[in-house]
């Protein structure tokens, strides 16, 4: 699969809107789809291949994403540029929202950014993003029962030098109702080991499920593939056909069309 360049033409947009069925019950987010850097940013003082990694953007997921959206006439979001411009997937007052150094390369276009850099690319990039999709939901809830939200995501098979066992992965904070039918229907393929909670905690204040879920109630789920297992299309194209049922069968239950307000860990934790 051909990853997206470094680079991104002149009349750059945050953000990319996948049409689908707003009264459908299913929104598709994709935090990191793209690896591309604004043209004034140029290349962030690093070489093409270090964008190529899964420190530039989650590989496999915006095929992924496209896939499914038209599968189940779902909208869908994507970001358009690196997370390592900024990570769409973190509050603005989180620290690590600008990464300096980045799974051992240092970003020199990141070293010094000071609070005015910071602001002007959570205004420019990070914000709109997250305004679409309040926007959207906003629509999604007047035209029907609240929606299920489904972010998805992918991480690096090897980490640290150790490789990591899980094929696929859940995250999630406190609300359970979209979780544990997800992570059962995953299992039940009999041939998957499926993280709860792993390779990551689900539980980021501000991270988009907690902004956008958690908030406001709507069930919702973080779905974390391996990389290695959608690199190409084929892989693509597998995974659908895992997900398509699960997901047709989350917007189908009662009880995940309902607002329902939770305490989230993060709060606890803070």
């Amino acid at each position: 699969m051909t990853s997206m360049p470094a680079s991104a033409p002149a009349d750059f947009s945050p953000s990319e809107t996948i049409e689908g069925d707003l009264s459908g019950g299913l929104l598709l987010l994709c935090d990191h789809a793209r690896n591309a850097v604004p043209p004034e940013y140029g290349d962030l003082g690093l070489p093409q291949e270090q964008f190529e990694r899964h420190i530039g953007y989650d590989i496999g997921v915006r095929p992924l994403t496209l896939e499914l959206s038209k599968r189940l006439n779902a909208p869908a979001l994507m970001t358009t540029y690196s997370r390592l411009l900024i990570d769409p997937n973190r509050g603005e007052d989180d620290p690590t929202i600008v990464m300096r150094l980045s799974d051992g390369a240092v970003v020199p276009g990141n070293a010094n950014v000071d609070a005015a850099e910071r602001q002007n690319r959570i205004e420019r990039f990070h914000r709109p993003y997250h305004q679409l999709i309040e926007s959207t939901l906003d629509s999604m809830i007047g035209s029907g029962p609240p929606p299920v939200i489904v972010s998805i995501h992918s991480y690096t098979a090897v980490w640290r030098g150790i490789p990591r066992p899980w094929h696929a992965g859940i995250l999630w904070d406190s609300d359970e109702r979209a979780v544990r039918p997800f992570i059962d229907q995953l299992e039940a393929q009999g041939d998957l080991v499926v993280g709860d909670n792993e390779p990551y905690d689900g539980a980021l204040k501000n991270d988009t499920m907690y902004r956008h879920a958690t908030k406001r109630g709507l069930a919702h789920a973080l779905l974390e593939v391996r990389q290695d297992l959608i690199a190409d299309n084929k892989g693509v194209l597998e995974w659908a056909d895992r997900l398509q049922p699960i997901l047709e069968d989350l917007v189908a239950r009662p009880e995940l069309r309902q607002i329902k307000l939770h305490t989230s860990r993060s709060d606890a934790i803070a």
